[in-house]
C-alpha cells in the first residue's frame, strides 16, 4: 500500500512511463503552444530536485515555491515531497498591480515558515535578485531555478523515510478574515483526501478507461488548495492526465476554459461560483455553436458560496452545447481539512432547500440554499453553537465543525491558534473538532453553507450574509463585474449598523454611475428590505482579494473608512 504520493509517482513512472501526466496550454489556447510531461519524465525531474535538496541537508526544512504558471511548479512540489522537504506553495510577485501585495505575502511566508530555500522559475528568481537590496528577508536563503538542476542529479536520489504523520507541505490560508496561517498537511492527510476525491467524483478505473485517462482540465492556481489537491494531485494519485493553463488566461478570456473542455473532453473540471458567472457573461451564440460539453461529467463548484441562480442559468445557457444539469457538483472544503469535506454523488442534480430564516425580503436568486453534498467517508460534520459548545438540531444554522482523517495537524508554529481552531469540543463528547468559521445547516445528512461567521452582518436585529447582498447588487446591472463586489456594515450612529456596497465596474461606466448606484440601492431594498448607507463604484482590480480570489471584506471596509478606494464617477454621499 502506498505511503505517500511519492510511492504512487514511482509506480506510475514504472508502469506507464510514456503516458502524459500533464499538458500545459502556454497561451491558454488549444491551438497554441503546448508543453507536456510524461510520468517517466516527471519522476526523473522530481527526483533530480529531491536529490539537490537532499545533498544540501535540507530534509525536514521548508522550501518556498515561487513559480509562474506552468509545469515546473509540479516538479518542484513533488521534488520536495520526494526529499522529505516541507513544500510551501507561494504566489510569485508579478506585474505592477499585484507586485506589492505579492511581495508582502511572500515576506510573511518566508518569515513564518522559516524557509531555508526558495525554488522557482528563472525569471521570478531573477526579478527577486534585482530587488535584493529591498528584500533583507532573502539574506541567508538559497535560491535555485529548478530548470537548472540537471537530470543526472536524479541518480543520487534516496527514498525519504516518510510516515503518514510526516508534514508534506504548508498550505497557507487565503487570509480572507485574518493574517495567513500555515496549515500543516501531512502525507496521511493527502492520501485520505485523494481517496475521498476519487470516490466522490467517480474517478474509477472504468471511468479512466472510458475517458482515455483525460481526467481534468483546470485553470485554477496551483499554489492554492483547490487547484493543487484537486486537478494536480488527484491526477498523479490515479496516474491520469490533466490539461492545465494559467488563471490569467482564463480571466482574460473565460471562453478558453469552455473551449479546452470541448477539445479535450475530460471527466472533471470546475472552480468557484464566479467562474461560472464569467462564462455566462461571455456566452455568445458563436461560442455556443462551437462547443461540445456533453462529456463533462463533474462540474465542481466550491471555495465560495454556490448560487442556485448561477446553476440554473449555466444549465439553461449551455444545454444547447450538451451540458447536463446532473453534471453540476457543489462541494465544500477548506485548507484546514486538506481540501474536500463534503460532496455529492455523480449524475445527481444539486439539492436546493429554503434557507432557515428566509423572509419576505429574500430575492428570488437567494430563495434557495444549495446543498454541498454529504460528508466524505470517515469524516464527521456537525453544526454547533460555539458559545454553548452544543450540537444544534437539524435545520438550524450554526458553525460548521469537522473531524476526520483529512483534518490537518494544525497551524505551523502557532499553538494558540491550533488549540482554538483544531481542538474544539462539544459538551459530553470527547471528539475534537475543527472549527471552520463557516456557517451552515444540515438537512437529511446534506450540508448547506450559508456564509462566514466573521462576515455576518446584524442589522436591525436581523442576520444578513454579505454574499447575498453582493449577488443582488451584481445581478442588478450588467456593468458590474461578477465576483468583484464587497458588502459590509459600518456604524451609522443612532441608526445603528448600516450596509455599504463597494462594486467594481468598467471606467467607461463613469457617466452612468449615478444610475447604477440607484439600481443597486433599489435591488438591495427589494431583495433584503435594507436601506443602503452608501454605494461606491471602483476601478477593476482594486477591491482587496486573497491569493485565491476571495473578497477581503474587512480590508474593503478599512479602505472605505480611510477614503482609500479608487472611485469611478461620482460616489453617493456618505
Amino acid at each position: 500500500m502506498a505511503r505517500s504520493l511519492v510511492d504512487l509517482l514511482t509506480t506510475h513512472a514504472s508502469q506507464q512511463p510514456e503516458r502524459t501526466a500533464y499538458r500545459y496550454l502556454v497561451t491558454g489556447d488549444c491551438d497554441g503552444e503546448i508543453q507536456d510531461i510524461s510520468y517517466g519524465r516527471l519522476a526523473r525531474r522530481s527526483r533530480a530536485v529531491a536529490a539537490w535538496l537532499q545533498e544540501r541537508g535540507l530534509a525536514g526544512s521548508r522550501a518556498l515555491l515561487l513559480y509562474p504558471p506552468g509545469l515546473e511548479f509540479i516538479s518542484g512540489y513533488l521534488g520536495c515531497l520526494s526529499a522529505g522537504v516541507v513544500a510551501v506553495p507561494g504566489l510569485p510577485p508579478q506585474g505592477r498591480s499585484q507586485n506589492h501585495r505579492a511581495l508582502t505575502r511572500m515576506k510573511r511566508l518566508i518569515a513564518d515558515a522559516d524557509a531555508k530555500v526558495i525554488l522557482g522559475g528563472r525569471e521570478v528568481l531573477a526579478a527577486l535578485a534585482a530587488q535584493a537590496e529591498h528584500l533583507p528577508e532573502l539574506d541567508g536563503i538559497t535560491c535555485v531555478a529548478t530548470e537548472d538542476i540537471p537530470d543526472e542529479a536524479a541518480d543520487s536520489w534516496r527514498e525519504p523515510d516518510l510516515t503518514a504523520d510526516s508534514v508534506a507541505f504548508l498550505q497557507y490560508t487565503s487570509g480572507s478574515t485574518s493574517a495567513p496561517r500555515g496549515v500543516m498537511v501531512t502525507h496521511g492527510n493527502l492520501l485520505d483526501n485523494q481517496r475521498a476525491i476519487t470516490e466522490r467524483m467517480g474517478h474509477t478505473p472504468d471511468t479512466l478507461a472510458e475517458y482515455e485517462h483525460e481526467l481534468f482540465v483546470s485553470w485554477l492556481p496551483v499554489y492554492h488548495d483547490m487547484g493543487l489537491i484537486g486537478p494536480v494531485l488527484n491526477t498523479v494519485h490515479l496516474g491520469a492526465t490533466a490539461t492545465l493553463f494559467s488563471p490569467l488566461h482564463f480571466l482574460q478570456r473565460p471562453a478558453r476554459w469552455l473551449t479546452a473542455l470541448s477539445h479535450y473532453r475530460p471527466h472533471t473540471s470546475g472552480g468557484p461560483n464566479f467562474a461560472y458567472e464569467l462564462c455566462l457573461k461571455h456566452a455568445t451564440p458563436e461560442l455556443l455553436d462551437g462547443l461540445d460539453l456533453g462529456r463533462w461529467k463533474v462540474a465542481f463548484n466550491g471555495a465560495e458560496p454556490v448560487r442556485a441562480a448561477t446553476l440554473r442559468r449555466f444549465t439553461e445557457t449551455f444545454a444547447p452545447a450538451g451540458f447536463r444539469r446532473e453534471a453540476l457538483y457543489p462541494c465544500y472544503g477548506l485548507a484546514e481539512a486538506t481540501l474536500i469535506v463534503t460532496g455529492g454523488s455523480v449524475d445527481t442534480p444539486p439539492t436546493l432547500a429554503a434557507a432557515p430564516g428566509s423572509g419576505p425580503h429574500m430575492g428570488a436568486a437567494d430563495a434557495a440554499a444549495v446543498g454541498s453534498g454529504r460528508p466524505i467517508p470517515g469524516t464527521t460534520v456537525v453544526i454547533a453553537d460555539p458559545e454553548r459548545r452544543e450540537e444544534l438540531p437539524e435545520g438550524e444554522v450554526g458553525e460548521i465543525w469537522v473531524s476526520g482523517a483529512g483534518v490537518a495537524k494544525g497551524y505551523w508554529r502557532n499553538a494558540l491558534a491550533t488549540r482554538e481552531t483544531f481542538r474544539a469540543t462539544l459538551k459530553d463528547r470527547p471528539d475534537r473538532f475543527l472549527r471552520t468559521g463557516d456557517l451552515g445547516f444540515l438537512r437529511e445528512g446534506e450540508l448547506f453553507v450559508t456564509g462566514r461567521l466573521k462576515d455576518l452582518m446584524v442589522i436591525d436585529g436581523r442576520n444578513h450574509y454579505p454574499q447575498d447582498l453582493e449577488l443582488s447588487a451584481e445581478m442588478s446591472h450588467g456593468a458590474l463585474r461578477p465576483g468583484c463586489t464587497a458588502a459590509f456594515s459600518v456604524d451609522g450612529g443612532v441608526e445603528g449598523e448600516q450596509p455599504v456596497i463597494v462594486a467594481e465596474t468598467a471606467p467607461d461606466a463613469a457617466a452612468d454611475s449615478e444610475r447604477i448606484t440607484e439600481v443597486i440601492r433599489s435591488a438591495i431594498g427589494e431583495a433584503h428590505g435594507l436601506a443602503v448607507r452608501d454605494v461606491v463604484l471602483v476601478h477593476p482590480g482594486t477591491i482587496p482579494k486573497t491569493s485565491s480570489g476571495k473578497i477581503q471584506r474587512h480590508a474593503s471596509r478599512a479602505a472605505y473608512l480611510a477614503d482609500a478606494l479608487a472611485v469611478v464617477g461620482a460616489a453617493a454621499a456618505r
